[in-house]
Formats: structure tokens, sequence, C-alpha cells
């Protein structure tokens, strides 16, 4: 295992440990902590992927790191809401 495939296993690793964090209710969708999770996670991989490419995946990476931005979009315009009230 070189260090481009150790990156990539440790990006897995914050991928899949995020997703089943969610799933037993230790993590919300919409917190900070598993958003920067995902991120982190996109990001080792696409290193990762381009030293050993994929285009399918980099291409979920690639979509993955969007919808995380979104997400954290969403949750810096509901927090601006709430101390505007």
């Amino acid at each position: 295992m070189d260090i481009y495939q150790f990156i990539g296993f440790l990006g897995m690793v914050c991928v899949v440990g995020a997703y089943f964090l969610l799933q037993i209710g230790k993590a919300s969708s919409d917190s900070v902590a598993f958003l920067s999770i995902n991120l982190i996670g996109a990001v080792l991989l696409i290193i990762s992927l381009l030293v050993h490419f994929n285009l399918g995946s980099f291409l979920i990476e690639v979509f993955w790191i969007i919808i995380t931005l979104i997400g954290f979009y969403k949750l810096y315009k509901k927090r601006g809401k709430n101390g505007a009230n």
C-alpha cells in the first residue's frame, strides 16, 4: 500500500464513519461535525484518485464535495436566520 492508497483509505473511513454515525443517531445531517467529516473524507479520496485515477470514483467524490458544500451553505443560512431573531 502506497501513501496515496493510505490517504484514500482514510478518506473512506471518514465517509463511511460519518454515514454510520448518522444511521445510529450519533450525528445529525445538519451538524458541522458530520459535514466536516464528509468533506475531509471526500477530499482525501480525491487526493488518492489523482494518483490512482478512476473516473467514476472521481466524479462521485466531486459531487460528494459539492453536496457537502451545499449542506454547509444551508447550515450557514439557517444559523443566520436563527441569529437574526
